[in-house]
């Protein structure tokens, strides 16, 4: 198949470098990685993605996938460059509970409409996310403790091969491609479309409490206090606590510029808001927590919905006791030199996530008790820094680090190889990478964080 012949056979737009929109077209929410592909195919249907995989295979060139680019890892240059922002069907079946829902939605969308028929998906932290990027990296939705991973809840997925081929896996269906797609992102193709659970749920309880953390006696005392207080909370309960220095720039809120800030953020599947009042003794100077539409949860963590540039890493790390206290605050004491630190964020694990899925999938906890989510400012012309300054908080948090990650926050340095494996089990590493040699022998999709097929002399081993 010609460049010429995929131009006239899609039904979407294909773009190359120098046309109109094809910057845009390839662009995304995280700005610190660029793609240069060879060829983009902005997909109006699944056989539009069917035509550019199979190009891409013709051709030899890596495919890339990309609904929002805020799962944006690896450059994608020289790739076919797949967008699928416009695969928009959204399907309700409010009988059945589920909802059917094209790869170019975004949460925000997806909860606008099934929650007038009263139901709602388990989503993250952020309306702007795709939904697919969700999915596939396993999805640790804001109610984790209480229902699990997203990918736990995934019924079925439409999915188009390295062969060129649609498929819908389900655990009747292809079982194997279905466990690895939800946990394995898209190294085994590109997903087109989900059928997924909804809950039966109207309003929820949570919100935000804000604390000043200038003086490090005082931050490590409401650190303690949050971390003890997790010991005792039923798995109806899923917070997290995000540590900053910020810098003092007009972009911010007043009350917030050039300070040290604590923010313990809770989602509570139920009405008993007396669970919160140990927080609340600890005097914080904002409190947002209240009874609220779920359809609202996103509004909880004031996640940034403008594209920006900046450096992410992540871990899964222990229990943490007085020392690590002691380490995370000092990373936020404003006598410290050096300007603003990361966003440091440390969100409870345990509970449902803890307990094995009704679909098995290739997502889990490793057993850990937090997981750690970093953000680092990277402007132009500051990258470096910027990960040397992620490098440096990794190191010193390295004594509660559990060694693993999760699938869906695999970034920049991350998404290597030798990295992924953190993110799975032995076995299930093994098991996926066995699947990869099966359905893309010839490793197409590799512009991800990437699972190289499983050579011939390892399957031997």
């Amino acid at each position: 198949m010609s460049e010429k012949t995929l131009l006239t056979s899609v039904h979407g737009r294909t773009l190359y470098p120098g046309d109109p929109g094809f910057e845009e077209a390839c662009s995304g929410w995280l700005l610190t990685v660029e793609h240069r592909p060879a060829v983009i195919v902005v997909a109006a249907d699944a056989a539009d993605v069917v035509t550019a995989v199979r190009f891409a295979a013709r051709t030899g060139r890596p495919i890339a996938v990309q609904s929002t680019g805020h799962g944006k890892s690896v450059p994608a240059d020289g790739a076919v460059f797949i967008a699928t922002n416009e695969l928009r069907e959204l399907r309700v079946d409010a009988a059945a509970r589920t909802a059917r829902i094209g790869a170019g939605l975004r949460w925000g969308e997806v909860l606008a409409g099934t929650a007038e028929h009263g139901l709602v998906p388990l989503c993250g932290s952020s309306g702007e996310v795709g939904v697919m990027g969700f999915l596939t990296g396993g999805g640790l939705p804001l109610a984790a403790r209480t229902y699990g991973f997203a990918a736990d809840h995934v019924r079925s997925l439409d999915l188009v091969t390295a062969d060129g081929r649609l498929r819908t896996v389900s655990p009747a269906q292809e079982p194997d491609l279905f466990w690895a797609v939800r946990g394995g992102k898209s190294n085994f193709g590109v997903v087109v479309a989900a059928e997924i659970e909804l809950l039966p749920l109207r309003t929820i309880y949570g919100g935000t409490l804000t604390y000043g953390a200038e003086d490090p006696a005082r931050a490590a005392h409401v650190l303690r206090s949050y971390l003890a207080w997790t010991k005792d909370q039923p798995d109806e309960m899923s917070s997290s606590v995000t540590l900053m220095r910020l810098p003092d720039v007009p972009q911010l809120p007043e009350e917030f510029r050039g300070r040290s800030l604590m923010q313990i953020r809770v989602v509570l599947m139920g009405d008993d808001a007396s669970a919160v009042e140990p927080l609340r003794a600890l005097e914080p100077e904002r409190d947002t927590c209240a009874a609220m539409p779920y359809t609202e949860i996103t509004g909880i963590y004031q996640d940034p919905k403008n594209p920006v540039s900046a450096h992410l890493r992540s871990a899964l790390l222990h229990e943490l006791d007085d020392e690590a206290v002691a380490e995370l605050v000092s990373l936020i004491d404003p006598s410290a030199p050096g300007g603003s630190s990361p966003g440091i964020e440390l969100r409870q694990l345990g509970g449902a996530l803890n307990r094995a899925p009704r679909r098995p999938h290739a997502v889990s906890t490793q057993g850990a008790a937090f997981h750690l989510w970093l953000r680092v400012p990277a402007p132009p012309g500051q990258a470096v820094a910027a990960r040397e300054t992620a490098d440096e908080v990794l190191e010193r948090l390295r004594p509660w680090d559990t060694g693993a990650m999760l699938p869906g926050f695999l970034f920049d340095p991350d998404a290597a190889p030798d990295r992924v494996r953190r993110a799975y089990t032995e076995a299930d590493h093994r098991r996926l990478a066995a699947l990869k040699a099966v359905h893309d022998p010839d490793d197409l999709f590799r512009i991800n964080h990437h699972i190289p097929p499983l050579g011939d002399d390892e399957a031997a081993k």
